[in-house]
């Protein structure tokens, strides 16, 4: 097995779980027209949720496809030894990442200069397989820093974005209240019904459920939360915008008027490494 088989078997589950998530919106779409529930505001909701692939897809392509070759130097330059690559060491590459997954999303949520970008793909009312997209323009920066530790233990670079690729391809599809409970499934894997508790609002949801293809972590690590009633789609705070720019942009306005009104530096450093609700005393 070398590189180029790998990036192969990346790109086809990215194919396959693309082919089940648009299976999915179809059902979506084909279940909103019956009902007569697909109006001008979620058309426009689902139109901004693809709109933030405009400045996603700019940063990938003129930053990050440059900025994973440090992968490669931090490889070559300060690891000794590389895994091999077989597929054992493609199986554990999913664990791992999944694993590194698991703490950068909790981190996304916990630290405000991260959730100014990942706040974006939780601000949208609507719960459906179009969210699954929705993302900050700069997202991938903490995603690259937070898989460094995967180089370091030995994984090959090329396993790391295969790692990190496939679990986010798998959560195209639990993006939807089209699914419900998936009995047994429920207690080892990520599903719909979890991940409907992870974009709650409502406060016994917040800050639950972080896992990316495995729930297991979230039971682990005290952040599991089984779905009960419906939740409340969204951010905490009141936004409910359908423009673009207010979306991919959502809570750096904010975030830049507390920063020009903080009295010390060590308020500047709280308002951007300190929870997001952080509040001086």
């Amino acid at each position: 097995m070398n590189t180029g088989t790998i990036q192969e078997l990346g790109a086809q589950i990215d194919e396959a779980f693309l082919l089940i998530g648009a299976a999915v919106f179809l059902i979506e779409l084909a279940r909103a027209l019956f009902k007569g529930s697909l109006k001008g505001r979620n058309i426009a909701e689902m139109f901004v949720s693809a709109s933030t692939q405009i400045p996603f897809l700019a940063v990938e392509i003129f930053i990050m496809t440059g900025a994973y070759g440090i992968y490669y130097i931090i490889s070559d330059t300060w690891v000794s030894w590389t895994m091999p690559l077989n597929g054992w060491t493609v199986a554990l590459a999913i664990l791992v990442a999944d694993f590194f997954y698991y703490w950068e999303h909790r981190m996304a949520h916990m630290v405000r200069l991260f959730w100014t970008q990942h706040a974006v793909h939780h601000s949208s009312r609507e719960f459906n397989v179009i969210t699954s997209i929705r993302f900050g323009p700069l997202e991938s920066a903490w995603s690259f820093f937070a898989f460094i530790p995967m180089v370091l233990l030995g994984f090959h670079p090329a396993l790391v974005l295969f790692g990190l690729a496939a679990v986010l391809a798998y959560q195209t599809w639990i993006h939807t209240e089209t699914i419900g409970k998936l009995g047994p499934i429920e207690w080892i894997f990520n599903t719909p019904s979890h991940h409907r508790v992870h974009h709650g609002a409502d406060e016994k949801y917040l800050d639950k459920n972080y896992g990316g293809i495995l729930i297991i972590w979230d039971r682990m690590f005290g952040s599991f939360q089984a779905e009960e009633e419906k939740p409340y789609y969204g951010l905490k705070r009141d936004f409910n915008s359908q423009n673009p720019l207010y979306v991919w942009f959502s809570e750096l306005p904010q975030l830049w008027r507390d920063l020009q009104a903080a009295k010390s530096w060590r308020e500047v450093f709280m308002r951007l490494f300190a929870r997001p609700d952080w509040q001086p005393k």
